[in-house]
């Protein structure tokens, strides 16, 4: 019954997936079906901690986020949890040989929006960006390149500035819940309350010079189990990135930018003629 419960532990990573994501799940409904369950399971313990320290107000959430990583420790010791997404998780970090230093950086980061809220330098900024999205691409990329090192060091640094792009681009589209309701402030030197068109466009610029090198250094040379998913979340990504270069800086701080489901499905479409033509 072992085995249930292992089926049940992957489901509850995708179910998460599902609910908390639209469009990563897309994505990864894209990758080949023998990767799917791996990047499920990342997703689904990258996004419990996360919502530990961003969504849990009326809880303790040093306690909680604490307490989520000594329980994967266990987890890890054990071979088993009967958290779902932890036993699911650890069964992924076992398979692809995800390095610990991986999910310490994250989970520092992690930590970290429980009591800094402003970066002032860049050394800053990019330490926290490295723990809570470089380190989530290059998790993926383990399981991506199974087990091929001399790929895995190719790709990256590739991965860490696809991460990097992804994460910024979150800042910019949440920008009103991160300053207003979370009293944050992730990009050094710059007022996010009163965000002018020239501090948008330089955070624009810096996420445009991270597209470029994720694309031509890493997309492009991913294995094919994995290229059409991820280049379908980089287009993604690029399209609401190009909707918040449109939009003036003042109603960035209004309002949430989105992209809609007629879009995505466009994207998809037109991603997958051009994955088909070997365009990419």
């Amino acid at each position: 019954m072992k085995a249930l419960f292992d089926q049940v532990s992957t489901e509850s990573s995708k179910l998460v997936t599902k609910k908390y994501s639209t469009s990563f799940s897309l994505a990864v409904n894209m990758l080949s079906p023998k990767i799917r369950t791996a990047i499920y399971n990342i997703y689904g313990f990258v996004r419990f901690a996360d919502e530990i320290v961003d969504s849990f107000h009326a809880y303790n959430k040093e306690k909680l986020i604490l307490k989520f990583e000594k329980d994967y420790y266990e987890a890890l010791e054990d071979g088993i949890s009967l958290n779902p997404i932890l036993n699911a998780f650890q069964q992924t970090v076992f398979k692809y040989q995800i390095t610990d230093d991986l999910v310490q950086a994250f989970l520092k980061s992690m930590k970290a929006d429980l009591y800094k809220s402003e970066y002032k330098t860049k050394a800053e900024y990019d330490e926290y960006i490295y723990g809570s999205a470089d380190v989530v691409g290059l998790m993926c990329l383990k399981v991506f390149v199974n087990g091929d090192h001399d790929k895995y060091e190719e790709l990256k640094s590739a991965a860490m500035r696809l991460g990097s792009a992804f994460q910024k681009v979150n800042f910019l589209r949440d920008l009103k819940d991160d300053v207003e309701n979370l009293d944050r402030s992730y990009f050094p030197n710059i007022n996010l309350k009163e965000l002018d068109n020239q501090s948008k466009e330089m955070i624009i610029k810096e996420i445009e010079e991270d597209f470029d090198v994720a694309f031509k250094e890493g997309i492009l040379k991913l294995p094919v189990e994995a290229k059409f998913g991820v280049y379908m979340a980089y287009r993604y990504y690029k399209r609401l990135l190009r909707k918040l270069k449109r939009t003036p800086s003042s109603e960035i701080m209004e309002t949430r930018i989105r992209i809609s489901n007629t879009m995505k499905i466009n994207l998809l479409a037109r991603s997958f003629v051009k994955y088909k033509l070997n365009l990419i």
